[in-house]
């Protein structure tokens, strides 16, 4: 094992050791996690690279946001929507594809040589919202209970509704501009296996996108949905207790991606384990008060999230560090502000126009939307797949995006909610 991830292992443990006594400060936990890779990876910066680099880090990647999509669709609270379904509706349909939209606008006026099908990527890695770095947000009793309800839904069902969209031109961005330098210089296909199987798998993404995707609704429905109903019975007849569903809720997930990414079934990993996490939560509290899966079935399995967000922030302090060096540009910063800031807020504008939500809850909704986890899990798979130079590109402006809404999110809104909003007890929104 690399040197860096030993020290890595050593954090973690001190933080964990201490992360109660600091847990009102949302922010900390990642930012001090980022700030110990940012430094330490000056202790195996050739391990970390080449870690990096690898195939085994990808899959990895992938397992750990299987896992998080997971436990956001179990922790919506209230049937399928949560109870939101006509807010959520607005801004998934609607905020979401128009967030995408000015993203890749944007990203043609400010990042550097990357070609649309890149953009498309770079705007799924950076829109997807996650509450981890800014989670005493949705605690502060300055919030509506209802805006931090739909905030909560909207953040455990994006990341499932963009990863198809990702996965597709991800493909496209790594086959295309390898098959037209082909084509310019004459080189044979047949020379080139690898670029072979890039082309395939874009053709596969491209044309298999619905199927894949259906096909992973039906994998992630059958295989939450049995297991749910098969922890319901055994609950019943106390046949198992909370602890045995602690692992069958951790592993749950772990069986739908695997399923679904088999290569005789090729369909969508991502959006198996999320639809398993919700039909899971659907048959196993189908009876219970509230429609919600006891938390102590849930502990492990968000443990398990956790931890792996507390690793995934830790390499993406070391991956600020190797972008500094590499060198800086302002305009992939610029990007990223927009990203955190107008580039959500105004698509969350528009779609909630002519609806019942205040104007101040429209902006709340629309300015609290941190990034954390899922764009750092897309930055790294797109960093391993695209080329030298456009993966360079994704990765500085994932940096850049998360780093500017641990700041933006986890320090300046909370203390603009502090001082602009009086504590309320609750309101309704439909």
């Amino acid at each position: 094992m690399p040197v860096f991830f030993l020290v890595g292992i050593a954090v973690i443990l001190l933080w964990s050791l201490v992360a109660h006594r600091f847990e009102r400060i949302g922010a900390l936990g990642p930012a001090f996690l980022a700030l110990a890779g940012a430094v330490l990876v000056f202790a195996d910066p050739d391990g970390f690279s080449s870690a990096l680099a690898g195939s085994e880090a990808e899959r990895v990647v992938e397992l750990v946001l299987a896992v998080l999509l997971f436990v956001d669709a179990c922790d919506v609270r209230g049937g399928v929507f949560g109870g939101v379904g006509r807010a959520l509706a607005r801004l998934v349909l609607i905020a979401l594809p128009l967030a995408l939209i000015l993203a890749v606008l944007a990203g043609f006026a400010l990042l550097p040589d990357v070609n649309v099908l890149v953009l498309v990527v770079i705007a799924c890695v950076v829109m997807p919202t996650d509450f981890a770095p800014a989670a005493m947000l949705l605690r502060s009793p300055r919030i509506p209970e209802r805006v931090r309800r739909i905030l909560t839904v909207e953040s455990g069902y994006n990341d499932g509704l963009v990863s198809p969209i990702f996965g597709v031109f991800l493909a496209a961005a790594v086959a295309l501009p390898a098959l037209l330098a082909a084509a310019e210089s004459g080189t044979d296909l047949d020379a080139q296996p690898e670029l072979v199987k890039n082309l395939e798998d874009m053709f596969d993404a491209f044309f298999g996108a619905a199927p894949a995707t259906m096909a992973a609704i039906v994998i992630g429905g059958a295989v939450g949905g049995a297991i749910g109903i098969l922890a319901r019975w055994t609950v019943a007849r106390r046949w198992a207790d909370a602890s045995g569903i602690r692992y069958v809720m951790l592993l749950t997930p772990l069986l739908a991606y695997g399923i679904a990414t088999l290569s005789e079934v090729a369909a969508n990993g991502f959006v198996a384990a999320f639809v398993a996490g919700i039909v899971y939560r659907l048959t196993r509290a189908k009876d219970l008060e509230g429609r919600n899966v006891p938390h102590a079935e849930t502990l492990l399995v968000e443990e398990a999230g956790t931890l792996a967000a507390n690793v995934i922030w830790f390499v993406m302090g070391a991956v600020l560090t190797v972008v500094i060096l590499n060198g800086v540009d302002l305009r992939v910063v610029i990007f990223a502000a927009l990203a955190v800031t107008v580039l959500r807020a105004v698509p969350v504008g528009v779609a909630l126009l002519r609806s019942p939500i205040s104007w101040r809850d429209r902006a709340l909704i629309g300015f609290v939307g941190p990034r954390g986890t899922a764009t750092i899990v897309f930055g790294l798979l797109a960093y391993n797949r695209l080329p030298e130079d456009t993966g360079d590109v994704v990765l500085s402006t994932m940096v850049f995006t998360v780093m500017l809404s641990i700041l933006f999110h986890g320090v300046v809104t909370p203390f603009a909610v502090r001082r602009l909003l009086p504590e309320v007890s609750g309101r309704q929104i439909t």
